[in-house]
């Protein structure tokens, strides 16, 4: 349990800084999804700041897993 929500918690990371960094400078458009969605439109800076805040979360309760 503790891997899966490692993994987790680094792939919400990762999309966030990814989302973010696509809005500053425009790198990262390949594999930015909240872009790919179309629901999004116009929040995708909001979307990236909540994947990366839910990321860092889920990595901070992974530490708390027994492992």
């Amino acid at each position: 349990m503790r891997k899966f929500l490692e993994v987790t918690g680094w792939l919400l990371l990762l999309q966030g800084i990814g989302g973010l960094l696509h809005t500053w400078t425009g790198w990262f458009e390949q594999w930015a999804l909240v872009y790919r969605v179309g629901l999004l439109d116009g929040h995708e800076v909001f979307a990236s700041i909540v994947l990366a805040v839910a990321g860092a979360a889920v990595l901070i309760a992974s530490e708390r897993v027994r492992p």
